[in-house]
């Protein structure tokens, strides 16, 4: 289970952020808070994996409480939901530790997908940030390897969850593999099997964010 801390000064966004997350059963949101110097309390108190932390804020804004958190509690990570002219801002939170950011209109699939990554220790761009964050003096770094549970998949594991990425139906992918649909559909359950994901949705969101590495893995 991976607890949440949702940090907004709206009311209505923790609320819809809320609703959404908890539905996603490796999710638990364990309190929020409207400003960063409630956002430190809550993190001191409730000891969260990962923080949601809007920008800005009255008070103690997103950037100084992400700078706080990332310098004393060793534990937690920090992605930063944005709009897009938070840039200057997003740019500081990254500088002082951020292990990522997207935008506040992210569907709730990517958005879960993205904490249980930033909670495995992987940076998170939304779309359309990625040339954002060249332009940072301190540019967020990429993994340089697989995970693991992806190196550890077969060439033709591999294959197939690359398709899958590209949004190919099983009868697709026995097309373009030559082989039977009824063996696609057994490489599929074991694929979410060994990466622990639900439906082949979570798949392909998940191999997006290490394609160009999968695909040259061979």
């Amino acid at each position: 289970m991976i607890r949440v801390l949702l940090v907004d000064d709206q009311t209505i966004i923790r609320q819809g952020l809320r609703s959404l997350l908890e539905a996603k059963p490796d999710l638990q949101i364990v309190g929020e808070a409207e400003n960063g110097q409630k956002a430190l309390q809550q993190v001191e108190t409730l000891q969260p994996d990962v923080v949601l932390m809007d920008i800005r804020m009255p008070g103690m804004d997103g950037v100084a409480a992400t700078q706080s958190i990332t310098q004393n509690f060793a534990n937690t990570r920090v992605l930063v939901l944005t709009t897009f002219d938070d840039d200057e801002y997003v740019s500081q939170a990254m500088r002082v530790g951020a292990n990522g950011y997207l935008l506040k209109d992210t569907p709730s699939e990517e958005l879960a997908l993205a904490i249980r990554l930033v909670h495995r220790g992987y940076t998170q761009l939304g779309p359309g940030l990625l040339e954002k964050a060249f332009s940072m003096p301190i540019a967020p770094t990429p993994p340089i390897a697989l995970p693991q549970e992806l190196a550890e998949l077969t060439p033709r594991e591999r294959e197939v969850l690359c398709l899958i990425a590209a949004g190919a139906s099983n009868r697709e992918i026995a097309e373009s593999l030559h082989i039977a649909e009824s063996t696609v559909k057994n490489y599929v359950t074991n694929i979410l099997s060994r990466l622990h994901l639900r439906d082949r949705t979570q798949a392909a969101l998940y191999a997006n964010s290490f394609l160009p590495l999968l695909e040259n893995s061979g």
